[in-house]
């Protein structure tokens, strides 16, 4: 796994590459300013992990997001305000407060091995959207039902499920709805507060559980209010994330 640092305290640098290097983490480079962060990632791939300070020598490092299209998942290491923090941490991997707890980066570690394939990524606007206090996810969906179009509450949506190449959304009246998004789509539009991404067919909501029973291998079924689909499984991979999630 490649990890990008950007940070502008020499000793906070530092201390995570060492971190990092104890966890068998190689370091692809070490950062200091917004601009050394635009022409970095200007001229390499992506990499598979950023460690990212907020405030660098130069400005913020949301400045980089303005210039160039950043697709990984980020990891804030940050001593920004408390709002700030509990914002953050709906859109990244996790936040570490500065010093770093060597337990708070393994957790956050573990989190993005757990949770973060690559599809989900910190995106400027929402970030945005967050510290100016609005809200970035879905309120709604507008569903087209013949010639009338019927407006569902995402409170009121049990679970997003893909079948035959399609997805639908239920409701807790037991209805289903075909919708144009797929799931991939669907996951950043999703508050994660509410909704987590079970496995590839299943996105659901936490007021839609009904029970939760343990299965073979050490996985999870799940069952859903007024929903008689098919079985819903945790997968062993996921079922980490989703206890953290249900926490």
């Amino acid at each position: 796994m490649k990890v990008l640092i950007v940070e502008d305290e020499k000793p906070a640098a530092r201390r995570l590459e060492r971190l990092l290097e104890k966890a068998g983490i190689f370091v692809t480079a070490t950062l200091t300013s917004v601009e050394e962060g635009i022409q970095w990632f200007r001229q390499n791939p992506q990499p598979d992990l950023i460690l990212l300070d907020i405030q660098l020598s130069d400005g913020l490092s949301f400045e980089i997001f303005e210039k160039v299209e950043i697709n990984s998942p980020i990891i804030f290491t940050t001593a920004y305000d408390e709002y700030a923090l509990k914002a953050f941490k709906l859109n990244s991997v996790d936040y570490l407060l500065k010093p770093i707890d060597e337990e708070e980066l393994e957790t956050a570690l573990a989190k993005f091995r757990n949770n973060h394939s690559g599809a989900d990524q910190v995106k400027l606007e929402e970030i945005k959207a967050l510290l100016s206090g609005t809200d970035p996810y879905k309120k709604r969906f507008t569903i087209s039902v013949g010639q009338h179009l019927k407006i569902i509450d995402t409170e009121d949506i049990v679970c997003f499920y893909s079948e035959n190449k399609a997805t639908y959304l239920h409701t807790s009246e037991n209805r289903f709805y075909l919708i144009d998004h797929s799931l991939e789509k669907l996951d950043p539009l999703l508050n994660p507060k509410d909704f987590y991404r079970l496995n590839r067919k299943f996105i659901i909501n936490l007021k839609g559980i009904e029970d939760i029973i343990t299965h073979s291998n050490q996985r999870f079924l799940v069952k859903l209010k007024n929903f008689k689909g098919e079985k819903i499984i945790v997968s062993r991979e996921r079922v980490r994330g989703f206890k953290d999630w249900l926490k």
